[in-house]
């Protein structure tokens, strides 16, 4: 690929990117759906301007270290004051973890045609819900806290852990794992290894911060954050692939938690670049779809994801929030709000290019399934959250939802 072809490509893409929020401001509308339209229109669906697998090998490092800014900055805002909220992420974490990654399975293979073995890396691949998009909706919406917490925690916790069990499930049915007992250690020792390495960094990060004199401008804080940032996600994925991930979020809990650091002026920082991260990104993997990868699916795939999110989500919530102090009307849109976002769609991208080297049928379709779960979450729920949390008086202009949620912190 020329030189001049390359900065075309990344023109288009961030100009379409800028467009799509320019579009959501004037509008109102849910800025991750224009992103993902903006996507569709250059790419390979639409006008054809934008192809990501010009970028070669390079595709799968840019989206790494961009995805790893998104959750660093994530994990900086991470706050779970008192024992129930806490509780109820676990719970939320653990039992999707379980039940939506079986269900996942069953869906995938019975209604949208995937073999087992594809459909078990699909599960994993859209089991957690993105805080790329989860934190951008409560925003806009104005969603009441800890109802919001709870979302993006959750977010933060499966995304990492669904990129892990997808990549093992991965090299299971390419071969390159024998047997589950190497899948659980594999697991085990990405998250573990993952989360000890993001600690460490994220400890030296925040003692190198400490030291440095008050500097205005923040330039060398944020330089010096980035530096780590990405020396972390290098050595993480040459050491254990994929554990780039959750030593991300580690490492921005870590940084996050010490209060003699600017954390405040740091994450304003951190956030307009992880915002510009998932400008770039969305539209850029959303322009490698096509309608030819969509539309094999039919009905049997829109079937899958409506059970995903109509039957799986709302029993995986309820069945988490059995004896905790959240009303009806909290765990109605806990089990409706459960957007994909962009490591979803990073992880289908640079899988289903794996899956094609290796000669694996359902390459495209695990693809076309994974966007789609995409498009339709995102758009189904973005479109939806602000109408759904003002009917239920969820919003933070509400003060009868503001006891009903007070009873939570007051019960940790």
């Amino acid at each position: 690929m020329t030189p001049e072809r390359l900065g075309l490509l990344w023109g288009v893409t961030v100009f379409a990117g800028a467009g799509a929020r320019l579009l959501a401001v004037l509008t109102g509308l849910p800025g991750v759906v224009l992103l993902l339209l903006s996507g569709l229109l250059i790419g390979r669906s639409g006008l054809g301007l934008v192809e990501p697998l010009d970028l070669g090998q390079g595709l799968e490092t840019i989206v790494g270290l961009l995805v790893s800014l998104v959750l660093f900055d994530g994990g900086l805002k991470l706050k779970l004051p008192g024992d129930t909220l806490k509780t109820t992420v676990l719970r939320i974490s653990l039992i999707r973890l379980v039940f939506s990654l079986a269900a996942g399975l069953l869906a995938a293979h019975l209604l949208a045609g995937l073999s087992w073995s594809v459909a078990a890396v699909y599960s994993a691949i859209v089991l957690a819900t993105g805080p790329t998009v989860v934190t951008p909706l409560v925003q806009q919406i104005r969603l009441s806290s800890p109802l919001s917490d709870v979302l993006e925690a959750e977010g933060l916790v499966l995304e990492p852990v669904g990129a892990v069990l997808a990549l093992l499930f991965l090299e299971l049915l390419l071969g390159d794992l024998h047997g589950w007992k190497e899948l659980a250690f594999g697991l085990l020792s990405r998250l573990g290894g993952g989360i000890a390495i993001g600690c460490l960094f994220g400890w030296l990060l925040s003692e190198c911060l400490k030291r440095l004199k008050p500097d205005p401008s923040l330039g060398i804080r944020l330089q010096l954050t980035l530096g780590f940032l990405f020396l972390l996600y290098g050595f993480c994925e040459w050491l254990l692939p994929e554990s780039g991930l959750p030593a991300s979020v580690a490492a921005g809990v870590v940084v996050g938690r010490r209060p003699e650091i600017q954390v405040n002026e740091l994450d304003q920082l951190i956030k307009e670049l992880a915002q510009l991260a998932i400008t770039m990104l969305f539209p850029l993997l959303a322009a490698d779809v096509t309608w030819g990868e969509l539309s094999p699916l039919g009905w049997g795939g829109v079937i899958c994801v409506l059970v995903l999110m109509l039957v799986v989500r709302p029993l995986a919530v309820s069945l988490a929030t059995i004896g905790l102090p959240l009303d009806v009307r909290q765990k109605l849109f806990l089990g409706w709000l459960a957007p994909r976002g962009i490591v979803t769609a990073a992880v289908a991208s640079l899988f289903s290019i794996r899956l094609e080297q290796a000669g694996i049928l359902g390459a495209g379709r695990l693809q076309g399934l994974v966007f789609l779960t995409i498009l339709m979450t995102v758009g189904l729920q973005g479109l939806t959250a602000q109408p759904l949390a003002q009917a239920l008086g969820l919003m933070d202009n509400s003060e009868s939802t503001d006891k009903s949620l007070d009873t939570i912190k007051n019960s940790s």
